[in-house]
């Protein structure tokens, strides 16, 4: 650390040109940062409470309906333990921008599958017993100010009533919570009375889009999984029964390989980075040859100054890559607290992904301008030869 003001010194030479390559290793970070969390989301294991749900839907696609008889036949499979059923409503409030998720779903059965949802039992029995009645997450009735008692109009983009209007009304009877923090993506999230939906939608009446189907061993679930689908096979409905993290992580999928896109763009980014650090490196050392040659003058071995050289490369990358990381984890606990929006996991494991990526970055720039300084004559350099 003796060296560390000479280093810090010869870094900041021309602060315009140090200040520019470290704000663009900054922006390489942030990208990398976020990125790569975003691979951890899709490869990682579940960041959530569902490890013992199935989702059955249909083979051919989830936009298929599957027929309510089915619920009974669901519910007698070995390792099953409760059931349920939803359909996706498709609605906005107000207008198309005031967009968030919304399902119709059966409330008593709703209850048993997902435990976590946490509610007053008598907001559970008035959403039981209200057919108009829906139940809004914490987050969600915080974006709108809704509370318990107001009337919500839903113009859906899916389902017209029977007399062809869209514009639908329901009572907020219920305010739910989760129990885990890592659910707090689902209270952006609004559960309508299937019962009063079914009757009063235009047409797919008597059908769900998907069910949900809870099972007493998570351990059990691929097997489980397979019972189900092997009992639907060869029928009209055959269906396709994955569990809840792949079924969700399903919808993000279909725009292409998630983890190919996301190493495409990062080569890409770290490719112009490398380059444009590169050629820092390059100019500022050339510009400081008769320098190089006075340390060497005054006692500095050809490896000290080679360190030297390699280690101005090292902080002017870790500066940057400090500060990318740094503004990646705070658009991370930002996006967290967004509703609707999966939690992206910045964590230790990205960390050290970005450390190694730092320091190999901060070799292939830095070590090529360090071994030119390294082997520098004093006479020739002098000379300015």
């Amino acid at each position: 650390m003796k060296y560390f003001q000479l280093i810090w010194s010869s870094l900041f030479r021309k602060k315009t040109r140090t200040f520019l390559t470290a704000l663009s290793l900054t922006m390489a970070f942030l990208l990398f940062g976020l990125l790569q969390a975003v691979n951890v989301l899709f490869s990682g294991p579940p960041q959530f409470s569902g490890a013992d749900r199935l989702v059955v839907q249909s083979r051919v696609s989830f936009t298929e309906s599957l027929p309510l008889a089915m619920r009974n036949q669901l519910r007698t499979m070995p390792g099953v333990s409760a059931v349920t059923w939803r359909q996706w409503f498709g609605g906005f409030y107000q207008e198309p921008r005031n967009f968030f998720a919304q399902f119709a779903t059966d409330p008593e059965t709703f209850r048993e599958v997902y435990p976590e949802f946490v509610m007053p039992d008598t907001q559970w029995q008035a959403f039981e017993g209200t057919r108009t009645g829906v139940i809004v997450g914490t987050q969600l009735a915080e974006r709108f100010g809704w509370k318990i008692g107001d009337k919500i109009p839903l113009q859906s983009t899916i389902w017209p009533q029977l007399d062809g209007n869209k514009t639908w009304i329901f009572d907020i009877v219920g305010i739910y919570d989760v129990k885990n923090e890592a659910d707090r993506a689902r209270t952006g999230v609004m559960f309508i009375n299937f019962a009063y939906f079914d009757e009063a939608r235009q047409f797919a009446r008597g059908e769900a889009g998907v069910y949900d189907v809870r099972i007493a061993d998570p351990n059990q679930a691929a097997g489980v999984a397979q019972a189900i689908d092997a009992m639907f096979a060869n029928t009209p409905d055959e269906t396709k029964t994955q569990s809840e993290r792949d079924f969700q992580l399903g919808f993000f999928k279909q725009i292409g390989d998630i983890g190919l896109i996301v190493t495409l763009i990062l080569i890409a980014v770290f490719f112009t980075i490398l380059i444009l650090t590169g050629n820092t490196m390059a100019q500022a050392v050339r510009e400081r040859i008769p320098e190089l040659a006075v340390l060497k003058t005054l006692g500095f071995s050809n490896a000290t100054v080679t360190v030297l050289v390699l280690a101005e490369a090292f902080l002017l990358c870790l500066i940057g890559a400090l500060a990318g990381m740094g503004l990646a984890q705070v658009v991370s606990l930002g996006l967290a607290q967004q509703p609707n929006f999966p939690a992206v996991p910045l964590d230790w494991k990205v960390w050290v992904q970005a450390a190694v990526a730092m320091a190999l970055l901060a070799l292939a720039v830095g070590l090529p301008p360090a071994l030119r300084a390294g082997r520098l004559k004093i006479v020739d350099a002098l000379a300015g030869r």
